[in-house]
C-alpha cells in the first residue's frame, strides 16, 4: 500500500513537472511580430537577472526606406531610453512567474513611447505576449529562433 501511494505521488509530481516545462521557460531569443502588420519587427532576447525576466533587442528588420537608426523619440521624457537607440533597448522590464505564464512586469513599445503591464504565456515555440494599459490591450505572437 505504502508503495503504491509513493509511485502515486511520484508520477503525479513528474506530470507536475513535464505540465509546467511544456509551458516552458521564456528565456531565448524570439522574433517579434507586429500586431497589426503581420511583419517580423525584430528579434528579443530574454534573460533572467535575480529571480525577474527582461528582454532587450538584439536585431531590428528594417525596410530600407526606413531610418535605420531608430531611436525612442516618444518615450516619457522621465524614462532614462528617452532617445537612445532601440538596437539594444531594453524593453521588456521585471517580469516574475505567475502560474503558467509571467506578469507584473513592463514593456515598452519603443515605436510610440508607451509603456504597458505585460504578461507573457508559452505555447510551445510561441510566446503570446499581452501589453495592457487600463482598458486597451495588445497581444503579439513572438516566434522561438532556433
Amino acid at each position: 500500500m505504502k508503495t503504491m501511494f509513493k509511485l502515486g505521488a511520484i508520477l503525479f509530481s513528474l506530470a507536475f513537472v513535464c505540465s509546467a516545462f511544456a509551458k516552458g521557460p521564456i528565456v531565448g531569443k524570439w522574433k517579434t511580430i507586429d500586431d497589426e502588420t503581420k511583419e517580423a519587427k525584430s528579434i528579443v532576447e530574454i534573460f533572467e537577472k535575480d529571480g525577474k525576466y527582461y528582454g532587450k533587442i538584439i536585431e531590428l528588420f528594417l525596410k530600407a526606406d526606413a531610418d535605420q537608426n531608430p531611436t525612442c523619440d516618444e518615450c516619457d521624457k522621465d524614462d532614462p531610453r528617452k532617445d537612445q537607440p532601440t538596437l539594444g533597448m531594453e524593453i521588456i522590464q521585471g517580469l516574475q512567474p505567475n502560474g503558467d505564464s509571467y506578469s507584473w512586469g513592463k514593456i515598452l513599445d519603443p515605436k510610440n513611447g508607451k509603456t504597458y503591464n505585460c504578461k507573457i504565456t508559452r505555447e510551445g515555440d510561441t510566446l503570446k505576449m499581452k501589453g495592457s494599459f487600463l482598458f486597451i490591450s495588445r497581444t503579439q505572437t513572438w516566434h522561438l529562433v532556433k
